[in-house]
């Protein structure tokens, strides 16, 4: 049985990484992220690309996770609802926290079958956008996730919660250059802009294909670009474009089926 182990200090040494959950957000846990909510560990504990490190919980929210995926030497430790609050510095309403640790399959591994669809991000910085762009890959049963060093962490605590989890699903990998990654792993890129040269509608995917997203507003680099064949989703009432998150529901809907 998965070891519960009741703790009542707020200082006890075994909690610090759950100390001041806001500030570590900023400067980092060792390594480590932190998740929260129910629906969010659960796929925690299932899942091929991490590995849970320790719970937090109260003896309430407790009787309601599914532990049955959780290895039995994740410590899961027990504390009353002020105690959590206290020791996160702000009210845990979700009742739920974990630290884990991301230990993702190498990039050619997770791209090696001759189908493969590749979501590709460029310059995505904000939690949100890049919570909802993991939960579609998820979705939608993308392979991998490659992003450049302007994109930020996909594993920063608001964007696993907005993606649900999906972030646990999907491996995803910082990569130096993303031109040459799509070289490298033989990719055909399709770069989504309101002045791309085919309507969505219009592509029919490669069989090893990468869809390529920029931030909101500049969008994808000239050089990237160049390297795409680009995509327009066509619009009424004189909007070129979407929120980056709904546009890649749509498209990857549309290529990886």
């Amino acid at each position: 049985m998965t070891r519960c182990i009741e703790v009542t200090e707020a200082d006890d040494s075994r909690l610090e990484l759950f100390r001041d959950v806001k500030d570590r957000d900023l400067t980092g846990r060792a390594g480590l992220f932190m998740a929260e909510g129910q629906v969010v560990l659960e796929r925690l504990f299932g899942s091929r690309l991490c590995e849970t490190v320790s719970v937090l919980t109260t003896l309430e929210r407790l009787r309601n996770l599914d532990l049955s995926a959780l290895a039995e030497e994740v410590p899961v430790y027990v504390v009353a609802q002020g105690l959590m609050d206290e020791i996160a510095g702000f009210p845990i309403h979700r009742g739920y926290l974990a630290l884990g640790r991301y230990v993702p399959p190498a990039l050619g591994a997770a791209l090696a079958r001759p189908r493969v669809r590749a979501l590709v991000l460029s310059a995505i910085a904000n939690t949100d956008n890049m919570g909802g762009l993991l939960r579609n890959a998820a979705a939608f049963g993308v392979d991998a996730v490659l992003i450049d060093a302007q994109c930020c962490d996909p594993l920063y605590r608001k964007a696993i919660r907005v993606s649900v989890g999906g972030v646990f699903q999907v491996p995803h990998y910082r990569v130096d250059d993303l031109t040459v990654a799509l070289k490298t792993y033989n990719l055909a890129p399709y770069g989504l802009s309101p002045s791309g040269a085919m309507r969505l509608d219009e592509v029919v995917p490669q069989a090893r294909s990468a869809f390529l997203f920029g931030a909101e507003g500049p969008g994808l680099t000239r050089e990237l670009m160049e390297a795409c064949t680009t995509v327009r989703i066509d619009m009424h009432g004189g909007f070129d474009s979407l929120n980056v998150a709904t546009t890649s529901g749509i498209v990857l809907y549309h290529m990886c089926h």
